[in-house]
């Protein structure tokens, strides 16, 4: 197999301390700016808004509409790109107050007439999401992020121990947290697609927290005579090149997804670059840790099988 790093020795648990204080400090500066920026900044699916399919008579560039836009108040729209020939896009935008003259739709009609006098623009469909639609799809993602982890916790628990499903369900939180007060220090919009990018997250991450806990029940077995803590840490080593790649190789796929995409991929890969550095480091230093300090408190028979 391709190793990194030949026959490391590193000795992750003695690092763990610095580990939890750092991530108690983001953690915390999260909560603050959480607090200060009052609350999340949802968009549009969970607040309410409009969301209105446009095409043109001729290619025009989205640059264009978006400038457009900022005309009529509506720089933070979300405009997207519908098919190959630049002449059809969705606009979502937030505002479609009930006291203005015109709606939302014949407003944007309106402009671009005046703007592009020789590309006609039609509308081909308008949808709106109330406030009450739009809060009842925050609690649905919040359910489905709690049910991620409750599976999660009961998959671990089965096929390792309880203790394991606990540390690994922590871990989770950990990365979801932190990748949020990234995204909220940097205020950026929490979508659907936001949603889907953190439930990716939860995916990605447990999958390397499950090799390295395979890899310490292999190691219990053939070094059962040594303390627990020496075979969590040589496992750590053990599977570090392989976790190295793994998280690497993702990046790679995710910073051209960055660089290369559209807005809308964008919105999608910021948030699933932070998480896979977090859950890469959260794999490490706070899924193993948790174990080792819950098994030399509470030993169990685990090593003994």
């Amino acid at each position: 197999m391709l190793e990194l790093i030949r026959n490391p020795k590193i000795d992750f648990l003695k690092g763990s301390k610095i580990a939890f204080i750092i991530s108690g400090t983001i953690i915390l500066i999260g909560i603050v700016s959480i607090i200060a920026h009052g609350g999340l900044n949802w968009g549009i699916d969970f607040t309410g808004g409009t969301l209105v399919e446009i095409r043109f008579e001729k290619r025009v560039s989205i640059s264009e509409v978006r400038s457009a836009l900022a005309e009529l108040g509506l720089a933070e729209s979300d405009v997207q790109t519908i098919g190959t020939g630049s002449r059809e896009f969705l606009i979502r935008t937030k505002t479609d107050r009930k006291d203005e003259e015109m709606s939302i739709d014949k407003r944007i009609l309106t402009l671009f007439r005046e703007k592009l006098p020789d590309n006609p623009p039609e509308i081909m469909k308008i949808e709106t999401v109330g406030p009450k639609v739009g809060s009842e799809l925050r609690w649905r993602a919040l359910w489905a992020t709690l049910l991620a982890f409750l599976g999660i916790l009961l998959y671990v628990s089965f096929r390792f121990q309880f203790r394991f499903g606990v540390a690994a369900v922590l871990a989770l939180f950990h990365d979801v947290f932190i990748t949020i007060t990234v995204l909220s220090l940097i205020n950026a919009e929490f979508s659907l697609i936001t949603i889907a990018a953190l439930l990716t997250i939860i995916g990605y991450s447990i999958n390397d927290s499950i090799v390295i806990s395979d890899r310490i029940r292999e190691n219990i077995r053939i070094m059962y005579r040594e303390a627990f803590s020496k075979i969590v840490n040589f496992s750590l080593n053990q599977t570090l090149s392989r976790t190295l790649i793994t998280s690497l190789s993702t990046l790679l796929a995710l910073v051209s997804i960055f660089l290369l995409g559209g807005r809308v991929l964008r919105l999608f890969s910021v948030p699933l670059i932070i998480g896979v550095i977090v859950g890469t480091y959260s794999s490490v230093f706070i899924v193993s840790p948790v174990v080792v300090r819950w098994e030399e408190k509470f030993p169990s028979r685990f090593k003994k099988r």
